[in-house]
């Protein structure tokens, strides 16, 4: 590999130390900004797409799920992986579907959220679904998902008190509420 420059730091040699269908976890050994080697780490997640559906009466509706990763069971946004076949908002439309057994007439594009930019590149993109429809969830083997329904302004709330915590969940709430109030 030939040398390749990453802003400030010197990539001298990358070496993948893992790598399975959803994650990418690579190590760089570099010539940092200091002038000094070092290695840095990174974690890559296929690109995401995170959906708030809300309805006419300003009701949400989320997602709780056990999360193996943080031991507990999270309120979110519908959230899910854009595959390789996919623009953004067919994943969102897939998504939401297949989680909530949600359609939706009208979708707001709200923008892009990086959870965490240290060492991961998981780029999400928020969608606002309204003028929903029901039908029964097609949820995959792996996945227990409970709906959960309340107002905006509790979800909001619950954001503000650290109930929601998931990054992408919290920024999509908080975002969909300054665009609906802003109007």
């Amino acid at each position: 590999m030939s040398k390749v420059r990453k802003g400030p730091w010197q990539v001298e040699a990358t070496t993948q130390k893992y790598k399975s269908a959803w994650v990418e976890v690579t190590e760089d050994k570099v010539i940092q900004p200091n002038g000094k080697p070092g290695s840095f780490a990174t974690v890559r997640l296929k690109p995401g797409v995170s959906i708030l559906a809300i309805g006419d009466d300003d009701q949400v509706y989320l997602t709780s799920e056990y999360r193996y990763a943080i031991e507990q069971k999270s309120i979110e946004v519908v959230s899910g992986a854009v595959e390789a076949d996919e623009t953004p908002e067919m994943a969102a439309k897939r998504e939401l579907r297949e989680e909530l057994g949600i359609e939706a007439e009208s979708w707001v594009d709200l923008g892009t959220v990086d959870p965490l930019t240290s060492i991961l590149h998981s780029p999400a993109r928020l969608f606002l679904a309204k003028e929903l429809s029901f039908f029964e969830p097609q949820t995959e083997d792996s996945e227990i998902i409970e709906l959960v329904q309340m107002k905006l302004s509790e979800a909001v709330q619950m954001v503000m008190d650290s109930k929601i915590t998931h990054g992408p969940s919290c920024v999509l709430i908080l975002k969909a509420n300054h665009f609906l109030t802003k109007r």
